[in-house]
């Protein structure tokens, strides 16, 4: 008897195999793809990189989202299989099998199903799996050998995640069958429906949200606000997606068939109604399409314009090689000044690198909380300030400010100040920490800072220019003093490196006989190895789980076609028995596909330019301010993901045409 029933799973599983192929692709894809980001989370090539605790955290992200969508993209696709054989199984159940034999019918599909989409996807997973590893190494500047292994661990979490996900699957199914009757299972695919009212205060609420997500994305102009509200736009837009699809489209159609010019016309007649008389059980889906494709084109694209944009970060932070920092407790005089370059030269001899385009300059650096003309240092403490309301000042001698930005300022005299600000100063005077100068003057900002508000929003970055270092004394009081270096240095990538560490050695060697309390040594070499870890980290996260999002995207596409298909079928026959001609039901039916199959593609293309604002904000914090590479990225992915979206359409469609026609 469990021959029988084992035959029965394998004959039901190949006379249906248009629903189970895709079903059982999609369990080995999940696999796959679950398994190669367990073992590539668990490479030890990955655990020893500089980067391997952002890379770690990114792959963790990965495992957890992989193994949720596996899960919710299995059920879906369950769901609309069972949906699909209800009307079979009600055929066994008259014929006299009890529910229980169904059961185990089902149970030995699932057996099967679960060893070929497993069994698949760690077959896949393991002969995949050292090409995504060197494609992340690639990504992320590593050069170290791969070796071909096999994790395993993954194996094993593999086999058991999906083994709970097709258990729960299986009960659902069982429950499925129990609570329904034989005659209902029999005529399940037959259940017309009603036509939907249009819930206009629902529809209100869609609009709402959407308006209101789009309004927290555009006009939120500092970072930390942005970074605080993003999840909130987020909430608000994919709920008014859902509305949106649920129910203003249902109140659109309505208003189109109120409109008795246009509904009265054969092609609109039959994309109105039929569109609207499905429309309830197809928004879902739609939203669910719509949602997915934002989620692909919003990961893809900003992932992407990091890692492109690497450069040009390195090139808005780091104008040399090197930038060295030196903290002294009160302004350094030339003799401390002098005593640091030939630290810089003697490590340059030793190294037999050559250092070029030297620049130097001191200031003081002070976190401040200003009003008006009022600047007073900035106190976490204080219950009156919060961080929105911090600024900055910058304290230089008038030589070195000239040194700094190559612009000429004259002579200052003693009491006065020259104001360089982000924002608009228009004071005669201005009391800083309790003194009060006298405004001898304005000049520009210079362009490295302007970046500064768009961290700290509507707050001011303001330069104090002083006469000498006397003055900047006044004004330091008891903050260190910075002496800052920057330079060139020549050879190669390793070579450059050697040399900051043999710097960095001497520096702290020198440190009690120079006087200097703190050295802060930056490396642009260096630094480009930490963003290639990091963004090409989240640029495989981005391209893996797009991928993965796509692929979900694709089936929802084609099981929706294919069910749209079977119900359109017997309508569109009917159709032409009454008199319609072939032409005028394809022309109808091409009207209808093409506007239920584009709406979720211009919704999501719509919200990718709503986010656009606040996306360029949270880019920020990476350190990318280039609005034309992230703009050409959101171009290029929107239009790579269209022409992929048509592909998909026109593959569909044939197999739409082939059921109706």
């Amino acid at each position: 008897m469990k021959h029988l029933y084992c035959r029965l799973a394998v004959t039901n599983l190949k006379n249906n195999r248009q629903f189970y192929l895709p079903y059982i692709l999609v369990g080995i894809v999940s696999a796959m793809m679950f398994y190669c980001m367990r073992a590539i989370k668990g490479n030890d090539g990955v655990k020893m990189m500089r980067g391997a605790g952002t890379v770690g955290i990114v792959l963790n992200m990965g495992v957890v989202i992989v193994g949720i969508c596996a899960g919710v993209f299995l059920f879906y696709t369950n769901s609309f299989v069972m949906k699909r054989r209800k009307k079979e199984l009600g055929v066994y159940n008259i014929l006299g099998m009890e529910k229980k034999h169904i059961a185990k019918v089902m149970a030995w599909e699932a057996v099967i199903l679960y060893v070929d989409s497993v069994g698949g996807g760690l077959v896949f997973g393991i002969v995949f799996n050292k090409l995504l590893t060197m494609f992340l190494y690639k990504l992320t500047g590593l050069s170290e050998k791969i070796p071909f292994y096999v994790s395993g661990w993954s194996c094993l979490q593999t086999v058991e995640l999906f083994a709970v996900i097709y258990v729960l699957m299986l009960l659902y199914n069982f429950i499925q069958v129990k609570l329904t009757n034989p005659i209902e299972l029999l005529h399940s695919g037959n259940v017309g429906e009603r036509e939907p009212k249009a819930k206009w205060i629902s529809a209100l609420f869609g609009v709402a949200c959407i308006v209101a997500g789009y309004c927290l994305a555009i006009f939120t102009q500092d970072i930390i606000k942005a970074v605080n509200i993003f999840f909130l736009a987020v909430i608000l837009v994919i709920a008014g997606t859902y509305e949106l699809f649920m129910t203003v489209s249902i109140a659109f159609l309505k208003l189109q068939k109120r409109n008795k010019k246009y509904y009265y016309k054969t092609s609109h007649f039959i994309t109105v109604s039929g569109m609207l008389y499905r429309m309830k059980r197809n928004a879902v889906g739609l939203a669910n399409i719509c949602v997915l494709s934002t989620m692909v084109l919003v990961m893809v694209s900003t992932t992407v314009c990091l890692y492109a944009g690497i450069e040009d970060a390195l090139d808005r932070t780091f104008k040399k090689e090197i930038t060295l920092s030196v903290y002294f407790k009160s302004v350094p005089d030339t003799e401390a000044k002098n005593y640091i370059v030939e630290q810089l030269k003697t490590v340059a001899e030793k190294q037999n690198r050559k250092l070029t385009d030297v620049s130097e300059y001191v200031d003081v650096v002070f976190l401040t909380h200003n009003e008006e003309n009022r600047v007073a240092i900035y106190d976490n403490d204080d219950p009156a300030y919060n961080f929105k309301e911090m600024s900055m000042l910058y304290a230089m001698t008038v030589t070195d400010y000239e040194k700094y930005t190559g612009q000429e300022l004259g002579e200052i005299q003693y009491g006065s100040v020259i104001v360089a600000a982000t924002n608009e100063f228009r004071w005669d005077s201005i009391d800083i920490f309790g003194q009060t100068y006298h405004v001898a003057g304005l000049t520009d900002c210079p362009d490295a800072e302007m970046d500064i508000t768009d961290f700290l929003g509507d707050a001011n970055v303001l330069y104090a220019i002083v006469a000498d270092d006397s003055e900047l004394n006044r004004i330091r009081g008891e903050v260190d003093g910075r002496y800052h270096i920057a330079a060139e240095v020549d050879g190669t990538a390793a070579e450059r490196k050697a040399y900051v560490s043999a710097l960095q050695e001497a520096l702290d060697a020198c440190r009690e006989e120079s006087g200097f309390t703190v050295s802060l040594l930056d490396s642009k070499t260096e630094q480009r190895e930490e963003y290639l870890e990091m963004n090409g980290g989240f640029l495989f996260l981005g391209l893996f789980l797009g991928s993965m999002f796509l692929m979900i995207t694709v089936l929802i596409i084609y099981y929706k076609q294919i069910s749209e298909g079977y119900e359109d079928r017997e309508r569109f026959a009917i159709m032409t028995k009454v008199g319609m001609g072939r032409d005028e039901v394809k022309a109808a039916i091409n009207a209808q596909v093409r506007t239920v199959f584009f709406m979720p593609i211009t919704v999501a293309v719509i919200h990718l330019i709503a986010s656009f604002p606040m996306l360029k904000l949270i880019m920020l914090i990476f350190g990318l301010s280039n609005t034309a590479l992230f703009i050409q990225c959101l171009i290029g992915t929107v239009a790579v993901f269209a022409v992929i979206y048509l592909i998909v359409f026109k593959t569909t469609s044939r197999c739409y045409y082939k059921i109706v026609f």
